[in-house]
């Protein structure tokens, strides 16, 4: 199969391995890029996967919250100049309100009404798209609850008061203090916002994601020519080592650099005055996912003034 460089350098941003192993993995791998990253972990080439140079996009996340409920937004640009326009910065606020009184998906906050006027959130960005003079979307929302508790909300360096490129939600039952609970849940937030957990607790776990794991240790082990009694001891370990590190429950808590999160938590209910129960958190950075095309600055320049 022929291995493209896009896909070699693809790869090497992953995973920072050399252009020839890259192109080696690809090659045993059928050029899965998934596989050829697991191929690479498995022969200690690459410890994880990192997060690509190229997922990339612009606009701004935006929050809101009443207390029991609060919501999320992405809101998409083509460029960061977008992000410092009032009116965008007022769509986005607007839609993240919005968002507290709708069905948790985007298709039905695009399709709800847009206030003070007869047509939809969709309709308005669009709207806007024609004035500000540059493509925009509602690209994702999430939305936590809670019966008895809060929902705190925080957005990392704000570029005003609810919106920012990161935002975080966290959900804690709890019929104590509010006011020290939401203290609580907004240092969490924190927390989340620079460690990035994966879920709550590894009950909570992606399946897939545990068992792509698994795999990549029991290579490893394998690769080392363990027994395989000690190859299992080896992969059991690692694994606890890795629910540890992407659990949020067993991280080690930023804001003291000491204790367990589930501790902390624990430690907070006597301030709270009663017991606390970590349901669920969500959070969004700006542009995950997204692929923004790279361009050759030097190239463009030229294009312009009409030269080669």
């Amino acid at each position: 199969m022929a291995i493209t460089a896009s896909q070699v350098k693809e790869l090497r941003d992953l995973t920072g391995v050399g252009m020839m192993d890259c192109k080696k993995a690809l090659m045993e791998n059928d050029a899965n890029i998934e596989a050829a990253v697991d191929w690479l972990r498995t022969r200690g080439l690459a410890k994880a996967a990192k997060r690509s140079s190229k997922a990339a996009s612009e606009g701004l996340i935006g929050v809101a919250s009443n207390g029991a409920s609060a919501s999320v937004v992405e809101v998409n640009s083509e460029t960061d100049f977008v992000a410092l326009n009032s009116q965008f910065q007022d769509i986005v606020s607007t839609v993240a309100k919005l968002a507290l009184d709708v069905e948790d998906n985007v298709e039905a906050l695009n399709n709800t009404t847009y206030p003070n006027s007869d047509h939809s959130v969709a309709d308005e960005i669009v709207e806007a798209v024609a004035k500000i003079g540059e493509n925009m979307s509602l690209r994702r929302s999430a939305k936590l609850s809670v019966t008895n508790g809060v929902v705190s909300s925080y957005i990392h360096n704000p570029v005003t008061d609810g919106l920012g490129k990161l935002g975080v939600l966290v959900a804690l039952e709890s019929s104590g203090d509010k006011k020290a609970l939401d203290a609580l849940g907004r240092q969490i937030a924190m927390h989340i916002a620079a460690i990035a957990p994966l879920a709550v607790s590894s009950d909570e776990l992606d399946a897939d994601v545990v068992s792509r794991e698994r795999e990549v240790f029991k290579q490893q082990a394998i690769e080392s020519g363990k027994p395989e009694e000690i190859a299992i001891k080896m992969v059991d370990g690692r694994m606890r080592k890795f629910y540890e590190e992407v659990c949020l429950l067993s991280q080690t808590f930023v804001i003291d650099g000491e204790s367990k999160v589930s501790e902390a938590i624990e430690k907070a209910q006597k301030d709270v005055g009663a017991p606390i129960k970590l349901t669920a958190f969500t959070r969004l950075a700006l542009g995950e996912g997204i692929e923004k095309e790279e361009s050759d600055f030097a190239a463009e320049v030229a294009a312009t003034a009409g030269t080669k």
